[in-house]
């Protein structure tokens, strides 16, 4: 496994938060005005230790399919994917959009779409034809979960060398929020009811059945 991924987390900066609060409590605005944009202005600056600024964002979506998909956990079929991922390259996505508007370089990081594989525009950092179905053996071999893991690191490493300030990751697969839940779990301890979601729009009943293949794993 990578030993980078345990290396220590650069601290908080607290003065940097507490001033980050002080000024939001100057601003001539009713006290949480602005919501969840106040938190994130805090949580900012002391991750920056500064004023905070996003003036150079770096973007980049990761995409691979999940075995677990083939169990019906989510709205979508599993082709799904390698339409979106085609569509983040083309522009036609909502964060194609948003990467455009903030002049941020976007990169998107194929790393196992079943089925098509190779797209314009899209980095091939291809590892497998997705996971396996963890609900029958191991979603990852340990030296995939590695590859995975240093694909993330290149990509940071690339954000980094562009001046970025901002890393903005996100990741697209279908039964994406499945694999998240089973290792939000696994990690927090939190109940799979409480963590369970609709994902992509399942409606209650494709919800219970979620959970009880969450809970099977």
């Amino acid at each position: 496994m990578s030993s980078w991924i345990f290396g220590p987390i650069k601290a908080l900066d607290l003065s940097a938060r507490e001033a980050a609060v002080e000024r939001q409590q100057q601003l001539t605005k009713p006290l949480g005005a602005l919501g969840r944009l106040e938190e994130l202005a805090i949580d900012l600056a002391a991750m920056q230790g500064r004023v905070p600024t996003i003036s150079a964002p770096f973007i980049c979506i990761f995409a691979a399919d999940h075995g677990i998909a083939a169990t019906g956990v989510s709205a979508f079929p599993q082709e799904v994917t390698g339409q979106m991922v085609a569509n983040f390259a083309s522009g036609g996505a909502a964060i194609s959009v948003l990467a455009k508007t903030l002049l941020a370089p976007f990169e998107i990081v194929n790393l196992g779409t079943v089925g098509k594989t190779d797209f314009p525009g899209v980095q091939n950092s291809f590892i497998a034809a997705g996971t396996a179905n963890m609900l029958e053996t191991d979603a990852m071999t340990r030296e995939q979960c590695a590859q995975a893991l240093k694909a993330g690191q290149t990509s940071l490493l690339h954000a980094k060398s562009h001046g970025c300030e901002l890393f903005i990751g996100g990741d697209m697969g279908i039964g994406n929020t499945t694999s998240a839940t089973v290792l939000a779990a696994a990690i927090s301890g939190e109940s799979v009811t409480e963590l369970t979601g609709p994902g992509t729009g399942l409606d209650d009943s494709g919800v219970a059945r979620k959970i009880q293949i969450i809970e099977k794993v």
